[in-house]
């Protein structure tokens, strides 16, 4: 059976899992599991891939993501490759760590979000550990669990801060007491009883989602042959983001030259830009800093933490900054 095509456009989400190879161990202690979410984040920051949810298993790993730049492959890789490396170095050992490569199903987020950040969170007592212990019994250990983003829903003072718990929250109400109240229920609801497994949906087709949603998603990408050229709207796509044409545009719109934006101290104007080629260009931060006068990753990434940060603040910039991506033409599936 040929395995599902990856499937990959701005804003999807998906879950992810990758097993160790012959079902190995992949943590082996508490600090293979903070390096893991060291390199996830890190991962994360490069690849501005949003995390909502994840859990650490002996011998593989979940997570939910959403892609704003439809890179959810190069992300992946980025970060296995991190991870084989930093867990390798540790144990003085060599070769793959993972069985094949990754999996992920594309879902359908108004229909199976919640459903599906259910399943990752119940997968610690989904274990012969968990046999025999009561439901009570079951909830503490999830509740205990320090590798799960489950007690950050439930908990505000458990929050990890690469975590996005608001797009899960937003389906029961927003991350409020009241919302934070009602998705313990719900998860609450998976130990107490047997619930389906929703990814089951998803066999085959990669997809889990209801009828029109799937009809939608082979309509618009899987037309033709395997490969980009199933998906003419995502090349489409990625001929209208191109960056030297989005920084001449930039430019045009904030009457400068691309000379003042590249070079060192060009100000607000050059933070706001490396937002806009890591937002909508496809740019990790370190081809950015080559591209604007050869800084390294973590100058971009500082940059535009702060410009994120005076346009929380600066309603004016925030302003300014919407006109000029709306003049740019952004295309958006």
């Amino acid at each position: 059976m040929a395995r599902p095509l990856r499937i990959e456009y701005a804003g999807a989400y998906y879950h992810v899992t990758s097993r160790g190879n012959d079902r190995r161990k992949i943590f082996d202690d508490a600090k293979d599991r903070e390096a893991f979410k060291e390199k996830l984040e890190r991962s994360q920051d490069i690849y501005n891939v949003v995390l909502l949810g994840y859990v650490c298993m002996t011998n593989h790993f979940h997570l939910l993501v959403q892609t704003p730049q439809a890179n959810l492959s190069e992300f992946m890789r980025h970060f296995n490759i991190s991870y084989t490396s930093a867990f390798n170095r540790r144990h003085k050992r060599s070769g793959h760590l993972y069985q094949g490569r990754f999996k992920a199903f594309l879902i359908e987020a108004d229909s199976y979000l919640l459903a599906v950040s259910r399943y990752i969170h119940l997968n610690p007592i989904r274990t012969r550990g968990s046999r025999g212990k009561t439901a009570q019994e079951k909830w503490q250990q999830l509740m205990e669990n320090k590798n799960s983003s489950l007690p950050g829903f439930l908990s505000v003072k458990e929050r990890k801060g690469f975590v996005d718990y608001k797009a899960v929250l937003d389906y029961m109400g927003g991350d409020t007491v009241r919302g934070r109240r009602e998705y313990s229920r719900f998860v609450r609801a998976g130990v107490d009883g047997e619930i389906e497994n929703p990814l089951m949906l998803g066999k085959g087709s990669g997809i889990v989602g209801g009828v029109s949603f799937i009809d939608t998603i082979k309509r618009r990408f899987l037309k033709g042959e395997e490969g980009e050229r199933e998906q003419p709207e995502l090349r489409e796509l990625r001929k209208e983001l191109e960056p030297e044409e989005l920084v001449k545009k930039f430019c045009r719109l904030t009457k400068t030259t691309s000379e003042e934006v590249s070079r060192r101290g060009g100000g607000i104007k050059r933070a706001m830009l490396m937002e806009i080629l890591y937002r909508y260009g496809r740019l990790t931060q370190p081809e950015i800093g080559s591209m604007l006068g050869g800084i390294d990753y973590s100058a971009v990434s500082q940059a535009r933490k702060r410009f994120q940060a005076k346009m929380a603040r600066d309603s004016g910039l925030k302003t300014e900054y919407q006109r000029i991506t709306g003049g740019l033409s952004i295309i958006k599936i």
